[in-house]
């Protein structure tokens, strides 16, 4: 993960934009995925998809005020 504080907003809205995407698809590959081994590879790479999107996103706000 970079610092945050060194990307322009644009760029933030870009990384978040991005974020959501891999999310989405890894929303997709986790109702398709079988096996045990699978379904919690894709939970993990969900969850730091998640806090990394959290992360950007407090960023983004904390510069808006």
């Amino acid at each position: 993960m970079s610092n945050e504080s060194s990307l322009s907003l644009p760029e933030l809205n870009d990384r978040i934009a991005i974020l959501q995407g891999n999310i989405r698809q890894l929303v997709e590959q986790g109702a398709g995925a079988s096996g045990e081994r699978n379904e919690e590879r894709v939970a993990d790479r969900l969850s730091a998809q998640n806090e990394e999107l959290e992360r950007l996103i407090k960023e983004r706000d904390s510069r808006s005020k």
